[in-house]
C-alpha cells in the first residue's frame, strides 16, 4: 500500500524525470564521440584544412577571426596603477560607446568647390545633412561633384544591408575610354561608397597612383588606382542590394517623371541649380511619405486580422490601431485631466489663471487639429458629403505620456450633399497625435568632476540669511569635499562705502568666513568688495569675470539658495561650454503663516514640495561657464556702446538671450529648494525687473486656496 501511494504521488513527475534522464545520457554519449574523433573530416590528402566554403575567412587555431578581423576583436585594456604616483580617480566616459571606441557606420564625405560653395554645397547640406551623423565637405580651386541630389535614407538603409568586413567600391559602374572592358569605375558624379577596409589597403599606394596615373577626371584616376593596385572593379550591385541612379536630362520636370528607375534612385545627377535640388527633394520626400503612409495601412490590417486570434479577440483591438492604449490610471491621484479649449481661448493656463487668450503654438495646434479633422471627414464621406467647419463648440485635449497628444472636438459643420442640400449638424471626433520615434540628440561629452565656482553676491538687505547659506555650503559641500569654491560679492551702498573705517556692515560676515577658514584649514572664501547704488547683475559678474580663468563654470547663487550635492552635479551635467547654459527654476516655499496657520509644518521629505511653487519671475541662478560669458558680453559692448543705463535693467539671461548662439535650458529644479522669504525689490532697476520681483513677492505668499482661506477666517473673525 505503501509504495502504490508513493508511485501515485510521484505519477504527475514522472515524465520530467525520465526526460532529463534521457536528456543528459545523449549529451554525455554525444560529448564521448566528439572527444573520441581520431581524423578531422575537413582535412585533405596533405593534412592541412581546406578552405571554407563561400570564401569565408579562415579563423585561427584557438577560434579567434583572423588578420581581416584585427579592427573588430574585442580589447582587454589592463588596468595599471603606479605605487610611486598618488592615486587619481579614474573618470569614466559618459557612454560606453565612447569607451569602447565605436566608430559611425557610415561617413559622408562632399567635394565641392568655391563657385557653388553658398549654392548647390548649402542646398546639399540642407537636405541630407540631417540624415547623417557626420557630414564633411571638402573644397579646392577646381570645380567638383557636387551638383548630386541623393535620398539620405534611401542610402542609410543600404549601408545597414552591407558587412563591414568586405572590400566595398559601390556606384554607377562606367567603363573607362580606350581601356579594359572588364575593369569599370565608379562615376563621381552619383556618388559612391567605399569600405573602411578598401581605404586601408589602399592608403600605401596612393602616393604611386599620383605619380604613376594621369587622368582629368578624379573619379576615373580612383577607380584605375583601385584596380591596378587592389585588383577591386567598381560594381552596381552588392550583397543583393542594388545602387540605383538616375541620369537627369536637362530642363527636367521632376514632378513629370513617372519612370520607374527614376522612382527608385538612390542619387539623381546632374542637378544644375539650387531651385531643382529642392523640387528634388520635395519630390522623393513625398514619395517617402505615400510609402510610410501605405506601409501604416498594410500593418493597421494585419493586426486587425491578427488581433481576432488573440484570447482578447476583438476588444483587444486598440484605437487608433497600432497606437498604444491609453494610460489607466490605478488610483484617482494618477488620473490625466483633460484641458477645456475654444477657437479662442485657453481654459487651462500655465500661470494658473481660469481663462487665457489661445496664441501661439497652442493657437497653432489648435487650428491644425481642426484642419486634420475636417480633411479625415471629407476624406471619408466624400463624394456623398462634404463638410465645412461653422464653430468649434468644444475642445478637449490632454497629453498621455504611453501615446500622445488626445484631442476630443465637438464641431458644429455644414453637410453639403451631392445634390446642394444643406444640413447643420454637430459632430464629435476624436483625434491622437502620436508620440514620434525617440532621437537621442548628440550632445558634447560633459563630467561630473568639474570644478564649480560659487558666486554669491550680498546686499545690507541679506545679511539675515547668510548665515543658513554659510552653514548649508559647509554641510554639503565642505563636509563631503565635493569640488566646489564660493566668492563672496559685498555690495556696498556709497554710504556704507564711506564709513566702512568706522562701521562695516558685513562684518559679521567677514567674521563667518574666518570661522570657517579655521574650521575648514584647506579651504579659503575669497570676496570681492563694491559700491554701487544699482546691483546690476551684468556689471557684478563683469567684475567676478575678470578675476577667473576663462574655464570657470560659475553658479551664480542668491543667498537664500540651499547648496546640495543633487544640485551642484546637475549644474555641471546641464552647462556645456561652448554649447549650453543652464537656469534653474528653484522651488519657493510659501509663507508659512498663511499656509498652516498655527498648525505644524510639514518636515517629511515627500511633502517638502507640496506647499510652495516654482518661481518663473526669479533669473537670479545660473550655470554658464566664463568663456561663453565674456563671449557674449563682448557683443553686448559692441552692441550698446558702454551705456550704463541699459545695463541696469538687464539680466545674465538677457545677455545670453540675445547675444549667444548657446542652447538656454530652462527647466524646473526640485532639488534647489528656498524657504520663504520677503525679498527686497530695489526700485532704482529697471521697471521690467522691478515688477518681475514683486510679482515674485506676490504669488510667493500663498496659493489661491491658501489665501481665500485666510480671507474668509478674516471676514468671519471681522463679522463676529
Amino acid at each position: 500500500m505503501r509504495l502504490a501511494a508513493l508511485l501515485a504521488a510521484l505519477r504527475p513527475v514522472l515524465p520530467l524525470v525520465l526526460g532529463l534522464s534521457l536528456g543528459c545520457s545523449l549529451s554525455l554519449l554525444r560529448a564521448s564521440w566528439s572527444h573520441g574523433a581520431g581524423e578531422d573530416p575537413c582535412l585533405g590528402a596533405a593534412g592541412r584544412a581546406g578552405p571554407p566554403a563561400g570564401g569565408a575567412q579562415p579563423e585561427a587555431g584557438d577560434g579567434r577571426p583572423g588578420q581581416g578581423h584585427e579592427d573588430f576583436r574585442p580589447r582587454i585594456v589592463p588596468y595599471y596603477r603606479d605605487p610611486n604616483k598618488p592615486y587619481k580617480k579614474v573618470l569614466r566616459t559618459r557612454y560606453i560607446q565612447t569607451e569602447l571606441g565605436f566608430h559611425e557606420r557610415l561617413f559622408v564625405a562632399v567635394l565641392t568647390s568655391k563657385a557653388t560653395l553658398n549654392t548647390l554645397a548649402v542646398a546639399v547640406n540642407k537636405t541630407v545633412a540631417h540624415h547623417f551623423p557626420r557630414l564633411l565637405y571638402f573644397t579646392g580651386l577646381r570645380s567638383a561633384k557636387d551638383d548630386t541630389y541623393a535620398q539620405a535614407e534611401q542610402v542609410k538603409a543600404l549601408v545597414t544591408h552591407l558587412s563591414i568586413n568586405q572590400d566595398v567600391y559601390l556606384g554607377r559602374a562606367e567603363e573607362f575610354i580606350g581601356g579594359d572592358e572588364q575593369a569599370r569605375y565608379c562615376h563621381g558624379g552619383f556618388g559612391y561608397l567605399l569600405s573602411r577596409s578598401l581605404l586601408l589597403k589602399l592608403h600605401p599606394h596612393l602616393d604611386s597612383c599620383r605619380n604613376e596615373i594621369l587622368s582629368v577626371r578624379p573619379d576615373e584616376w580612383l577607380g584605375r588606382c583601385i584596380i591596378d593596385f587592389l585588383g577591386i572593379s567598381c560594381i552596381s550591385q552588392l550583397q543583393g542590394q542594388h545602387y540605383h541612379t538616375y541620369e537627369l536630362a536637362k530642363n527636367a520636370e521632376p514632378e513629370k517623371e513617372e519612370e520607374e528607375e527614376f522612382q527608385a534612385a538612390l542619387a539623381v545627377h546632374p542637378v544644375s541649380d539650387v531651385t531643382l535640388m529642392y523640387r528634388l527633394h520635395k519630390h522623393f520626400s513625398r514619395i517617402q511619405l505615400e510609402r510610410a503612409y501605405q506601409e501604416i495601412q498594410e500593418l493597421q490590417m494585419q493586426i486587425r486580422n491578427l488581433t481576432s486570434l488573440t484570447p482578447a479577440g476583438e476588444a483587444g483591438l486598440t484605437w487608433p490601431v497600432g497606437i498604444n492604449a491609453p494610460f489607466l490610471p490605478k488610483t484617482r491621484f494618477e488620473v490625466i485631466s483633460w484641458d477645456y479649449f475654444t477657437e479662442q481661448y485657453l481654459f487651462s493656463c500655465p500661470d494658473g489663471s481660469p481663462k487665457c487668450e489661445l496664441s501661439g503654438a497652442s493657437k497653432a495646434d489648435v487650428s491644425d487639429i481642426i484642419e486634420s479633422a475636417l480633411e479625415q471627414l471629407n476624406s471619408r464621406y466624400q463624394p456623398l458629403l462634404r463638410f465645412s467647419k461653422r464653430q468649434l463648440l468644444n475642445g478637449y485635449r490632454r497629453f498621455d505620456p504611453t501615446r500622445g497628444m488626445e484631442y476630443t472636438l465637438d464641431l458644429l459643420l455644414e453637410a453639403v450633399t451631392q445634390k446642394g442640400h444643406s444640413h447643420v449638424l454637430v459632430k464629435r471626433v476624436s483625434l491622437v497625435r502620436p508620440l514620434s520615434k525617440v532621437e537621442i540628440i548628440p550632445m558634447p561629452y560633459v563630467t561630473e568632476a568639474t570644478r564649480v565656482q560659487l558666486v554669491l553676491p550680498l546686499t545690507v538687505q541679506d545679511l539675515d540669511f547668510v548665515a543658513n547659506f554659510l552653514d548649508m555650503y559647509a554641510m554639503n559641500t565642505l563636509d563631503t569635499h565635493d569640488n566646489a569654491l564660493l566668492t563672496l560679492l559685498f555690495i556696498y551702498h556709497p554710504y556704507d562705502a564711506q564709513r566702512v573705517s568706522q562701521v562695516d556692515v558685513f562684518a559679521g560676515v567677514k567674521t563667518m568666513v574666518g570661522e570657517l577658514e579655521k574650521r575648514y584649514a584647506e579651504v579659503k572664501i575669497p570676496w570681492i568688495s563694491v559700491k554701487t547704488e544699482v546691483p546690476s547683475q551684468v556689471k557684478l559678474m563683469d567684475i567676478v569675470s575678470k578675476k577667473h580663468p576663462v574655464d570657470t563654470l560659475f553658479f551664480l547663487a542668491s543667498v537664500w539658495t540651499e547648496i546640495n550635492m543633487e544640485f551642484l552635479n546637475r549644474c555641471r551635467m546641464n552647462t556645456i561650454s561652448n554649447w549650453q547654459v543652464f537656469f534653474p527654476v528653484h522651488f519657493q516655499e510659501f509663507n508659512p503663516a498663511l499656509v498652516y496657520r498655527g498648525e505644524q509644518t510639514a518636515s517629511s521629505s515627500t511633502d517638502f514640495l507640496r506647499d510652495g511653487h516654482f518661481d518663473r519671475h526669479s533669473f537670479a541662478e545660473a550655470c554658464f561657464y566664463n568663456s561663453d560669458y565674456m563671449t557674449a558680453r563682448t557683443k553686448l559692448a559692441a552692441d550698446i556702446l558702454d551705456r550704463d543705463e541699459v545695463l541696469e535693467g538687464m539680466e545674465v539671461f538677457d545677455v545670453f538671450l540675445h547675444y549667444s548662439g548657446l542652447h538656454l535650458f530652462r527647466a524646473v529644479e526640485p532639488g534647489l529648494v528656498q524657504k520663504y522669504a520677503l525679498r527686497s525689490c530695489n526700485p532704482r532697476l529697471s521697471e521690467e525687473l522691478y515688477h518681475r520681483c514683486v510679482l515674485s513677492n506676490l504669488e510667493g505668499l500663498a496659493s489661491r486656496s491658501h489665501l481665500a482661506m485666510a480671507l474668509f477666517e478674516q471676514e468671519q473673525a471681522n463679522s463676529t
